[in-house]
C-alpha cells in the first residue's frame, strides 16, 4: 500500500511542500507547526484550516500529504470540488483504516445531505479508530452552510486555524523565494513589476512564474523587465 492513497484521477503537485510555503505571519507559523505535527503522527488530531483562496490552503493540505507520505503514514486526499459528484458513502467507506484523511474544500459539499451524513459518520469512525482528519475551507467554520447539526458540531469541535493571506510585500518575497528554488534570479524590481501588472491572486502569480520559468529555460534568458513584458504580451 502506497503512503498516499490517490484515486479518481487525483494527483498531488510535486512543488506543494512546507519548504516553499511563505508563511509571513506568526499565526500562520503556528498553523504550519500544527500541520507538521499532524503529518508526523505526534498525536491524533482533528484539524480545520480556513482562509481566502489566495491563502494557499490546497498547497498546505498537499504539503501535509507529502510530509506524511515520507513518514510512511497512509493518507487519503480528496479535493472535494472534484469528488462531490461521486457516491459519498462509497468514497468514505473504509477510510478509518487511513492514518490521515484530508478533505480539501469541505464547503463544496455543504448542503448536500448525503455527503453531510457520510462525513458525520466518517468523523466518528476516525475518532473511534484513533486516526486523524484535516479539513480545509474557504469559508469560516461557523459560517459553513452545513445542514446537519451534528456535523456542524464536529467541525466546530476541531482545532481551527485561520491561514492569513500574504500582503503585497509578502507576495513579492514569496515569488522571489519560489524563483530561487527553481534556480532563477528574480530581482525585487522585477517582482514589483510583475505584481503591479498581474493578478494579485497568489495561485495565478505562481502559475505566471511557471510560465516565466518555462520561457526562460526555452530561450536561455534572464528574468528582466523587458523579457517579462515579452512573455506577458505587455
Amino acid at each position: 500500500m502506497s503512503p498516499v492513497q490517490l484515486s479518481l484521477g487525483v494527483s498531488l503537485r510535486d512543488d506543494a511542500t512546507f519548504d516553499n510555503y511563505f508563511t509571513a505571519t506568526e499565526s500562520n507559523d503556528q498553523a504550519i507547526f500544527a500541520l507538521k505535527k499532524l503529518a508526523q503522527g505526534a498525536e491524533q488530531n482533528l484539524v480545520v484550516i480556513w482562509g481566502a483562496r489566495s491563502a494557499g490552503l490546497t498547497h498546505l493540505v498537499q504539503a501535509l500529504c507529502h510530509r506524511a507520505g515520507n513518514a510512511q503514514r497512509i493518507i487519503q486526499y480528496f479535493p472535494m470540488a472534484d469528488v462531490r459528484g461521486y457516491d459519498s458513502q462509497e468514497l468514505c467507506e473504509g477510510l478509518e483504516e487511513m492514518d490521515i484523511v484530508c478533505l480539501d474544500g469541505i464547503e463544496h459539499v455543504c448542503g448536500n445531505r448525503a455527503w453531510e451524513q457520510s462525513l458525520f459518520h466518517l468523523f466518528n469512525r476516525l475518532r473511534d479508530a484513533g486516526k486523524s482528519l484535516l479539513i480545509s475551507s474557504h469559508v469560516s467554520p461557523p459560517s459553513l452552510p452545513i445542514l446537519l447539526p451534528d456535523l456542524k458540531s464536529r467541525v466546530l469541535g476541531c482545532e481551527i486555524y485561520h491561514i492569513e493571506s500574504l500582503t503585497d510585500d509578502g507576495k513579492k518575497d514569496a515569488l522571489r523565494m519560489r524563483a530561487a528554488a527553481r534556480g532563477m534570479e528574480l530581482s525585487e524590481e522585477v517582482a514589483s513589476f510583475i505584481l503591479n501588472r498581474a493578478s494579485r491572486d497568489t495561485v495565478e502569480l505562481f502559475q505566471l512564474l511557471n510560465r516565466l520559468d518555462d520561457a526562460s529555460l526555452r530561450e536561455q534568458r534572464k528574468l528582466t523587465i523587458p523579457f517579462v513584458k515579452e512573455v506577458l504580451g505587455l
